[in-house]
C-alpha cells in the first residue's frame, strides 16, 4: 500500500474544503492516487444525502434576479437545515448565480433542467457544485422552486431573505418603482389573487345574495339594492385578499389599481413565495 504523507493530504484538503481526516482516509483507500481520492470523496455525497434524507428543511433562502429595464426576472428558493447556512457565503454565491443564470442563460422549465446548467464563467454544472456543497456543509439542501415572468415586472425580497415577490403588471410607464413597491405590498399584505374575477364566482355569487337580502330587510327600495350591494362588494372583495382592491400600503388613500394606474399600469399577476410555504 502507497504511503500516504501529510502533505498530500494537505494538499487534498485544499483542493475539496473537506476534513483531514476524511482526505486522508479516501487517498489511503486510492493507493495514494489523488485523482481516485477525489472520486471517492464525491461519492460521500450520496451517502450524506441519504442520511439526512429524512431532516426537516425550515430553514432557507430566496434569490431574485430582475433586469434594469424591467423586462424580465427570475427566483428561486433553496431551503435548508440551518439559519447559519441559510445566510452564508456558501448557499448565498450558489443561490445568486442560480437566479442569475436562469434570468439571463438559455432558460429551465424545472430544477432539474437548471441544475444540468453551467454558470457564465464556470467550470463545472450547478449539480456538481451543489454536490460539493453538500459534502463538505453536511446537511440537507433542497433547490425547491424556480420561476422566471416577462415584464414589465418587479421584484422584492424581504430582508430575512425568507420572502420574495416577483409582480408582474401591463403597460410601459417606465416607473419601475411602482412595480417594486406593490411587490413590497404583496410581501406584506399577502393578497390571494390579483384581480376580483380571479375568485370562485359562487363565493361572490353567495356574498352578493347574502348582501341584497340583508339591504331588503332593513327595508332599502327594491330599485337601488343592486347599487347598495356594489357598494358593499368593494369592501368584500378587499377582505378576500384581492390585490387590486387593497389599500396600497405605501399611501392607504388609494388602492393597489389606483396607484398603479397613476404609474401608467394595470396588474397583471403576482407570484409570492415563503421558505417551506406554497402560496404562489
Amino acid at each position: 500500500m502507497a504511503e500516504v504523507t501529510a502533505a498530500a493530504v494537505k494538499a487534498l484538503r485544499d483542493k475539496t474544503d473537506l476534513p483531514m481526516m476524511e482526505c486522508k482516509r479516501a487517498l489511503t483507500e486510492a493507493g495514494g492516487d489523488e485523482a481516485k481520492a477525489i472520486e471517492i470523496l464525491k461519492q460521500m455525497f450520496k451517502k450524506v444525502q441519504e442520511k439526512r434524507a429524512d431532516n426537516a428543511t425550515a430553514e432557507g433562502r430566496i434569490f431574485i434576479a430582475g433586469r434594469e429595464d424591467g423586462s424580465a426576472a427570475a427566483m428561486v428558493e433553496i431551503q435548508c437545515e440551518s439559519a447559519p447556512v441559510a445566510t452564508g457565503e456558501v448557499l448565498g454565491d450558489f443561490g445568486q448565480k442560480m437566479v442569475e443564470t436562469l434570468l439571463n442563460g438559455s432558460g429551465a422549465e424545472t430544477v432539474e433542467s437548471l441544475m444540468a446548467q453551467t454558470p457564465a464563467g464556470g467550470s463545472q454544472s450547478f449539480q456538481e457544485t451543489y454536490e460539493e456543497i453538500v459534502n463538505k456543509i453536511r446537511e440537507k439542501i433542497v433547490i425547491n422552486r424556480i420561476a422566471r415572468v416577462n415584464g414589465p415586472v418587479g421584484g422584492y425580497v424581504h430582508h430575512n431573505y425568507k420572502i420574495g415577490v416577483l409582480f408582474t403588471a401591463s403597460g410601459d410607464s417606465g416607473n419601475r418603482e411602482t412595480l417594486r413597491d406593490v411587490a413590497m405590498h404583496i410581501a406584506a399584505l399577502q393578497p390571494v389573487v390579483t384581480l376580483p374575477e380571479e375568485l370562485d364566482p359562487a363565493l361572490i355569487s353567495a356574498e352578493r345574495a347574502r348582501l341584497a337580502e340583508e339591504a331588503r330587510a332593513s327595508g332599502k327600495p327594491e330599485n337601488i339594492i343592486d347599487k347598495i350591494v356594489d357598494g358593499r362588494m368593494g369592501v368584500f372583495l378587499e377582505e378576500q385578499g384581492v390585490l387590486s382592491l387593497q389599500k396600497f400600503a405605501k399611501d392607504d388613500k388609494k388602492t393597489v389599481a389606483q396607484a398603479l394606474s397613476e404609474a401608467g399600469y394595470a396588474p397583471v399577476s403576482f407570484i409570492r413565495w415563503q421558505v417551506g410555504g406554497t402560496q404562489g
